[in-house]
């Protein structure tokens, strides 16, 4: 029983996690667009940089879902 709520406080932190790190790649893609009108950067590397940080999202959100399987893999062990 005990587990099962630690499994559920971890999945909630995991969950808020994940939306750290969306909030990340919403401030960085707001910024790129905003210095794409004023005319920084060119809208090719807008893209590029949109990109780059959508590829850096999916990994860490990876990276954060593996970590949630170890954790629960272990307190389901113990």
């Amino acid at each position: 029983e005990r587990r099962k709520e630690m499994i559920r406080l971890v999945r909630q932190e995991v969950e808020s996690s994940r939306v750290s790190i969306r909030n990340v790649r919403r401030d960085a893609n707001s910024d790129f667009k905003s210095l794409q009108k004023e005319k920084e950067i060119s809208e090719d590397d807008e893209r590029r940089g949109a990109e780059l940080v959508q590829k850096l999202t999916d990994q860490k959100i990876v990276e954060v879902d593996k970590l949630l399987e170890e954790k629960e893999k272990d307190i389901m062990e113990i």
